[in-house]
């Protein structure tokens, strides 16, 4: 690794933050824009929103901080601040695209490493306050959400949206397959997952697929049998719970 061209890389992201050149062809570009525009015209040049699109993305900034930025770097520089529901309309308008890693700093040769988790939503709130009020206990049902997130680049890979009825586990083997499908380069080497995802089909998956699970086993687990402990299964068990968790915390 060039550790000389990455560093200037980091530099350069905070040049974002001053480089407003493009104030000089602010009337031009906004009389271009405004060119047999009907109703009311605009206001702000596309280049301009599409720098404070970037730096809100780079930096993972709220539309009113990104406002804020702006008063602070660009107050005096053009003819006008745009408010952060201005940014907001604009900049979702254009195509920002934003380039994950440079080529040059790509590791092809390195694993990666993904958790999986789910969460629940609910579908609606009407008829909440009916049953807190009456305390009706029927459910309504609500979505499942299953995501694969690379750890290091914090990257969704894949999801899946279910019913309350699909278990955990039972998304895993589909979110695995989708995250490999998305990027035929990546080599996935671990697995991070809780209890939810300790199950023998499960493990298997993994092995057939080469990924290491690191997922919490139940507590039975920790009194294997010989025999269970000869099998991969078993030692794969015992090494997530001996080296992935331990007093409920990872250390590995």
């Amino acid at each position: 690794m060039n550790w000389s061209v990455y560093n200037q890389s980091l530099v350069r992201r905070g040049e974002i933050l001053i480089g407003f050149d493009i104030i000089d062809n602010w009337d031009t570009e906004l009389k271009e824009m405004n060119k047999d525009k009907v109703g009311e015209p605009f206001h702000y040049p596309n280049t301009f929103l599409l720098l404070l699109g970037y730096a809100k993305a780079y930096f993972h900034l709220p539309y009113r901080q990104t406002e804020g930025i702006t008063q602070g770097h660009a107050k005096g520089k053009v003819p006008s601040i745009p408010d952060f529901t201005t940014i907001n309309r604009r900049i979702n308008r254009l195509d920002i695209k934003i380039k994950d890693v440079d080529d040059d700093m790509k590791f092809t040769d390195e694993y990666i490493v993904i958790a999986i988790d789910s969460t629940g939503i609910k579908v609606t709130n009407r008829g909440q306050w009916m049953r807190d009020k009456w305390h009706i206990k029927n459910k309504k049902g609500y979505l499942k959400i299953h995501i694969a997130v690379n750890v290091k680049t914090k990257k969704i890979l894949s999801m899946q949206v279910t019913d309350e009825h699909v278990h955990d586990s039972n998304a895993l083997p589909e979110l695995v397959d989708d995250a490999i499908k998305s990027d035929k380069k990546i080599t996935i080497g671990k697995l991070f997952a809780d209890g939810a995802y300790d199950n023998n089909n499960i493990f298997r998956f993994l092995a057939d697929n080469g990924i290491m699970p690191c997922i919490k086993v139940r507590r039975r687990m920790l009194k294997l049998d010989g025999k269970k402990e000869e099998t991969s299964l078993g030692i794969y068990q015992c090494w997530s719970r001996k080296m992935i968790y331990k007093n409920g915390k990872t250390t590995a």
